[in-house]
């Protein structure tokens, strides 16, 4: 299996580039995110997010299960996808391409 280089330089560029834009930001993350529900226009955009957000969580939790996992497994990923939307697929992405599909000789 190949290594997800692309997900993890995405998962490294949206990552700082919200670190810094919520630290310029002049408001809370919730005040922010309550705005962008106030327009239909913004709250639609929102809305579609969150929809994508769900079915990226949903396939993370089959995904967990299908390899035997629990639920309790993933709840670091999920509660990242609920605040932070991408953030938590793409290092679902990282973290299983590149230490969950090394050989078995090499885990020990």
């Amino acid at each position: 299996m190949s290594r997800p280089y692309l997900a993890l330089v995405a998962l490294l560029a949206f990552s700082l580039y919200t670190a810094w834009s919520m630290a310029m930001a002049e408001q809370s993350l919730l005040a922010f995110g309550l705005e962008l529900l106030s327009r239909p226009d913004t709250a639609q955009v929102v809305i579609d997010l969150y929809l994508l957000a769900s079915l990226a969580a949903l396939w993370m939790y089959r995904d967990a299960r299908a390899k035997g996992r629990s639920l309790f497994s993933i709840l670091p990923y999920l509660a990242l996808t609920v605040v932070f939307a991408s953030i938590g697929p793409l290092t679902y992405i990282v973290v299983e391409g590149f230490l969950r599909t090394r050989p078995l000789e090499l885990r020990r």
